[in-house]
């Protein structure tokens, strides 16, 4: 089942490249010392990755309750880049639970140094947070039950829609709300695990979120019989790892870690393990990697410096 996101989202590729792709001759900080928040890490020897509960395969718990996903592997490369900057080969990871209406703060804040999601980056929240290289594209999609007649957003007139507090999901479904005039009845819950049992319930007549969440969702409940995902693409949606803005070696550091991986090959296979392959858990998405991000991934192997 590969669900590859064709025109919508290569029109919008050059946007995530100005939003993700961070300088590579960011300055580094010398002998003037560390950033902030490496100077920070530095200090504690702890890193704190923010992680979601039920943002299957990017960031979510195992049976045992810890953290997993393919967003956190990719912090955990990051880690080791910043205990090469920062000369600690030992650094430690504590894990900080983050929501959607929560984690831009928890950045902002200074209460987590990664957030390790699925999180997407636009214009909007680049004057906030600063984000790693593209790690994902993904899109608006809506979840109805099996037996619905909602094939298209147009049909949803005068209906409940369920969205994640927080999410560009919500804002793109009050933008049709107003483009198309449709009526709708736009409530809100804490998670994606919260708003797929709002549909689960029949207290919504769709769940509008991106479209690899959904097909998550659906793996982990077992509940292919029960939903599906349907709909064009009602957002784009390029995902990267948020952190705090203004510190360019942090930066540096972050898209260092991106480069040594696409260098090394490793991108594509990291991909596969969590979007082709069996999750830990147990279900399998079977998503192919989609052209656009196949491209973003070697563009990252033959930036000047991958190599380095």
């Amino acid at each position: 089942m590969g669900h590859p996101l064709r025109s919508l989202l290569a029109g919008g590729l050059s946007l995530a490249a100005c939003l993700l792709a961070t300088a590579a001759s960011a300055q580094t900080g010398g002998s003037e010392g560390l950033s902030p928040t490496l100077a920070n890490i530095k200090n504690t020897h702890v890193v704190r990755l923010g992680y979601r509960e039920s943002s299957p395969p990017f960031s979510f718990l195992d049976q045992a309750n810890r953290p997993i996903g393919y967003s956190l592997e990719l912090c955990e490369a990051v880690v080791d880049e910043i205990g090469v900057e920062v000369d600690d080969p030992n650094l430690k990871i504590a894990y900080v639970k983050v929501t959607s209406d929560d984690r831009i703060p928890a950045v902002v804040q200074n209460k987590i140094d990664l957030e390790c999601g699925s999180t997407t980056a636009n214009a909007e929240r680049a004057k906030q947070v600063a984000f790693s290289p593209l790690m994902f594209v993904a899109g608006t999609k809506l979840m109805v039950p099996k037996a619905s007649s909602v094939a298209a957003v147009t049909d949803l007139k005068g209906k409940t829609v369920v969205v994640t507090k927080g999410t560009t999901n919500e804002q793109a479904m009050h933008s049709v709300d107003k483009k198309f005039s449709l009526g709708l009845n736009i409530v809100t819950a804490a998670d994606h695990e919260q708003s797929y049992q709002m549909l689960v319930d029949g207290k919504a007549d769709t769940f509008a979120t991106d479209d690899i969440l959904l097909y998550g969702l659906i793996a982990r409940h077992k509940s292919q019989d029960k939903f599906r995902v349907t709909g064009d693409y009602l957002s784009y949606d390029p995902y990267g790892i948020m952190f705090r803005k203004g510190e360019p070696q942090l930066n540096a550091v972050v898209e260092r870690a991106f480069r040594k991986l696409g260098s090394n090959h490793d991108l594509i296979p990291l991909y596969n393990k969590w979007f082709v392959s069996r999750l830990p858990t147990g279900e399998r998405l079977n998503v192919a990697i989609s052209p656009q991000l196949e491209e973003a991934f070697h563009v990252l192997d033959d930036s000047p410096g991958a190599n380095n």
